[in-house]
């Protein structure tokens, strides 16, 4: 059997545009889910139990972020399972959930985070207990780090 050079393309191109095909279904299912709102974020982090105002989590932002494509920041809550970072301005208000084990050292996380604009980056912990631990850093952004 005689194989041309036509035919050794043609079936290169088909398995090319077979092995491309799961990731546009993937994107396009992507692009169709709805964006959660940060108040159903935290809502679904607590499961609707109460949120309290407290010196528990320390959040060290930048009071200034002259580019907003990267802020650092660091979060720190003694005693946490887990964290959450929230930026409800951001156009996807999730910045990250930290989760730490029972053998985790600190539990405290340092990353940079975008931000769209001058907005409030809000963190909470769920301490051991099972309560939660809010508090909130406004950074002014003077250069959009979400497209805009």
């Amino acid at each position: 059997m005689l194989i041309s050079r036509r035919g050794v393309l043609a079936a290169s191109a088909s398995l090319a545009g077979l092995a491309l095909l799961p990731m546009a279904v993937r994107a396009q299912d992507a692009a169709a889910a709805p964006v959660q709102t940060a108040d159903e974020m935290i809502a679904e982090f607590t499961g609707g139990a109460d949120v309290t105002e407290g010196d528990a989590v320390k959040l060290t932002a930048p009071e200034i972020a002259e580019n907003g494509n990267t802020v650092p920041i660091s979060v720190e809550a003694a005693g946490a399972s887990e964290i959450l970072l929230i930026a409800a301005e951001n156009p996807t208000p999730g910045v990250a959930k930290f989760s730490f084990g029972p053998l985790a050292a600190k539990q405290a996380a340092a990353t940079r985070i975008r931000l769209a604009k001058t907005q409030d980056v809000v963190a909470i912990a769920k301490l051991a207990d099972g309560s939660f631990v809010r508090t909130a850093a406004n950074v002014k952004v003077t250069i959009g780090g979400c497209g805009g």
